[in-house]
C-alpha cells in the first residue's frame, strides 16, 4: 500500500470507525506497551531481527512514550486519535517536531550523533529500512544540517535543514512511516497475546 493510498484510506475513516477498530484491538480502552508491540507484530520477529530486539524495543518504547501524552503508561483513544491526526493530517512542521522529539532521547533540546545513530539503528531493526547504514545516515544528516558544526542539532536547525533538503525530508518520512500500525488496527487483525 503506497503512502498516498494509505493516507487516503485512513483519512476516510471517521472517529467512530477508528473507535470501533481501537476497541476491537484493545477492549480495555487502554493500549499498553505490550499490546502496542503485539499489534506491530514484534512478538513474531525473524531470528535476524531478534538480534536487534533491544534496540527495536527502545524505539517502540520511545514512540509509545511520545504518544502517551499524559504519561500514564497507556495510550487511550484520545491519545490514539491525536497520533493518527499527526501521522495522517499533520503539517510538515508538526511532523518534524515529532521526529525531533523522538530523536532527542535524553530530552535536552538537542540531538547529538549518538542519539541519532541509536534511534536510526532501532528504526532499521523494526522496519527493515536498509538503503544506508545508521552511521551513513547519521553522518549525512549532520553534514547537511549542522550549520554551526557543534555536533548537535537544535530544533530550529533540524526543521530548517530538513525542510530545505527534499531528499532528506523524503528519507526521514519513509523511515518513520507508522501507517503499518494503522493498517493493522484498520484491518482488525490482532496477534494473539
Amino acid at each position: 500500500m503506497g503512502a498516498g493510498e494509505s493516507s487516503d484510506n485512513f483519512a476516510a475513516m471517521d472517529n467512530s470507525q477508528w473507535y470501533q477498530k481501537f476497541m476491537n484491538q484493545c477492549p480495555s480502552g487502554q493500549l499498553s506497551l505490550y499490546e502496542f508491540k503485539t499489534i506491530l507484530g514484534l512478538r513474531y520477529m525473524s531470528p535476524q531481527a531478534n538480534m536487534y530486539v533491544e534496540r527495536g524495543d527502545m524505539y517502540i518504547k520511545r514512540v509509545f512514550d511520545i504518544f502517551d501524552l499524559n504519561q500514564d503508561g497507556f495510550i487511550d483513544f484520545l491519545e490514539f486519535i491525536a497520533a493518527i491526526n499527526l501521522v495522517i493530517r499533520g503539517k510538515i512542521d508538526q511532523k518534524l517536531k515529532w521526529y525531533f522529539k523522538l530523536y532527542d532521547a535524553d530530552g535536552n533540546g538537542c540531538i547529538d550523533k549518538k542519539e541519532l545513530l541509536s534511534i536510526f539503528t532501532a528504526i532499521q531493526a523494526i522496519n527493515g529500512y536498509t538503503s544506508m547504514s545508521p552511521e551513513e545516515f547519521t553522518d549525512m544528516v549532520f553534514q547537511k544540517i549542522d550549520v554551526n558544526n557543534d555536533g548537535e542539532l537544535s530544533l530550529e536547525e533540524f526543521i530548517t535543514g530538513v525542510e530545505k533538503d527534499e531528499g532528506l525530508m523524503e528519507l526521514i518520512t519513509k523511515t518513520f512511516d507508522l501507517s503499518n500500525v494503522l493498517k493493522v488496527i484498520q484491518s482488525g487483525r490482532r496477534h494473539s497475546i
